[in-house]
């Protein structure tokens, strides 16, 4: 966002200067007063004209201040906030702004603390390769093994000190630890080791992951050391005091796992048997609706059956029926035979009692006509002798003719 930038209204004009005697003095005076009044003026104009600056201009000028001021800032806030106390939480995001390695590479408390294993500690010393300062780091150079590596602890030297006085005194001193340059006194006085107007209390800050402050005291060389070794004791036991909170919670987690797998894998056993169980009943299920199936064929093929042995039997019993009816027939018919045949007897009988006495009359007719015939045939045969005996005498008259 760009910086607004007020116009500076113009002073008021100085009052009309009171006529008197000229001397050295008056004259000095009435010129610096000009240059004063001059400057004002040229202030005022440059205000004026820096108002009217593009937005991108400004936007540019404000990034540049904002850069330049981060650390002023950050101590700002920090001055507010007042100087960290042991147990106090402080908010590392916005804490003692920005800071350089004495190899040049940027970083923040915040960042160390991130990159720490527990904790950094920081230990200020006014000036580089001073006696006193020279005593302190070589103090934590021979503690540095016991003080870090019991705890996690990571430690620095911190100074206003550039990197190339900073670079010079860590190779000479032969320290195994990083040295810090805080030029604008950001990060030293947040810490509140920060000397009015200017410079740096010797002391020793520590914090912890969580941004807790652990320790934060001035003090000598020796006394700071001391400082940061009873941190470490703290630490140590309350370390082992976590360690042993820590396995007693690792153990109640792990019979909890042991539990919650315990019930995991009764679960899994009972989910396994019941779908074990589902697999059988559905199994049994697929087995009776099979045999059901199977059943249902063999009903209804039984019933086929049945239904073709009553049709059959229906069949039977109608042919039966009709068997007896034929036969009931046969013997109305047999029956009616015979009485026809009585009948036709009794017709017979009767057509031979009458043809008998046909026959017998007709015989006597018959006879009668034979009589009849006979004679007939007799008188038939006379006529026939007569006539062979005529022939006979006409044939030996013409033979006698003849002869004559």
């Amino acid at each position: 966002m760009p910086v607004e930038l007020r116009k500076r209204k113009a002073p008021p004009p100085p009052p009309a200067p009171v006529k008197k005697q000229a001397t050295k003095a008056n004259r000095a005076a009435a010129k610096a007063k000009a240059q004063v009044e001059d400057a004002a003026s040229a202030v005022a104009e440059t205000a004026s004209k820096a108002a009217e600056v593009t937005t991108e201009t400004a936007t540019a000028a404000a990034q540049a201040t904002a850069e330049a001021v981060a650390n002023g800032a950050a101590k700002a806030a920090t001055a507010l906030a007042g100087n960290p106390k042991v147990g106090d939480l402080i908010d590392l995001d916005n804490f003692g702004g920005e800071i350089e390695t004495n190899d040049g590479t940027k970083t923040s408390l915040k960042k160390l603390v991130e990159e720490s294993k527990a904790g950094v500690v920081l230990f200020t010393y006014p000036k580089a390769s001073t006696p006193g300062c020279t005593r302190q780091v070589c103090l934590f150079r021979d503690s540095y093994e016991a003080l870090s590596s019991a705890t996690g602890l990571s430690i620095f030297g911190l100074s206003s000190d550039s990197p190339k006085a900073n670079t010079t005194f860590k190779e000479k001193q032969k320290l195994p630890y990083p040295l810090l340059c805080d030029p604008s006194y950001a990060l030293i006085g947040a810490i509140g080791l920060k000397k009015a107007p200017k410079g740096t209390t010797r002391g020793v800050f520590v914090v912890d992951k969580s941004g807790k402050v652990l320790a934060a005291e001035p003090g000598g060389p020796e006394a700071t050391v001391k400082v940061v070794e009873r941190v470490v004791s703290e630490m140590g036991e309350e370390g082992k005091i976590r360690k042993e909170e820590k396995e007693e919670a690792e153990e109640v987690v792990k019979d909890e796992e042991e539990k919650v797998k315990g019930e995991d894998e009764k679960a899994e056993k009972a989910e396994k048997e019941g779908e074990e169980k589902e697999g059988e009943e559905k199994e049994d299920k697929e087995e009776d609706k099979a045999e059901t199936k199977e059943s249902e064929k063999k009903d209804e093929k039984a019933d086929k059956e049945d239904a073709k042995a009553e049709e059959k039997k229906d069949k039977d019993e109608e042919a039966k029926d009709d068997e007896k009816k034929a036969e009931k027939k046969d013997s109305d018919a047999e029956k009616s035979d015979e009485k026809s045949e009585e009948k036709k007897d009794d017709k017979k009988e009767e057509s031979t009692n009458g043809d008998k006495k046909d026959s017998e009359k007709k015989s006597d007719e018959e006879k009668t006509e034979d009589k009849k015939d006979e004679k007939e045939t007799a008188e038939k045969s006379e006529e026939k002798k007569d006539d062979k005996e005529d022939s006979k005498k006409e044939e030996k008259e013409d033979t006698e003719m003849k002869d004559a």
